[in-house]
């Protein structure tokens, strides 16, 4: 079965406090959910129309898995705190098994 992956890609962080808010929540929900994180960082090379900016990576043992974490409480909790403290581009995509 194919994984599944989160992959966020951060444009602007403009509001750090929210973002170490998300920080303190969002990893018990990952892990509770099943996920994986494989990457999470600022070193971050970017090429054609990228955004050297925080990008993090999470594995998941299927696409399903993936999404429901995603939807789960504890994980919108941690959007909650999040908020409008960042712009980025969040997928959930399949993994190529």
């Amino acid at each position: 079965m194919p994984k599944g992956y989160w992959v966020s890609v951060y444009r602007t962080i403009a509001d750090p406090e929210k973002l170490a808010a998300y920080n303190k929540l969002a990893p018990p929900a990952v892990k509770a959910g099943g996920g994986r994180v494989l990457s999470r960082g600022t070193r971050v090379e970017a090429y054609e129309a990228g955004i050297a900016e925080r990008t993090v990576l999470v594995e998941f043992d299927s696409f399903e898995q993936a999404v429901a974490a995603r939807e789960s409480p504890a994980y919108q909790e941690a959007l909650a705190a999040l908020a409008d403290g960042v712009e980025r581009d969040f997928r959930i995509v399949e993994g190529v098994d």
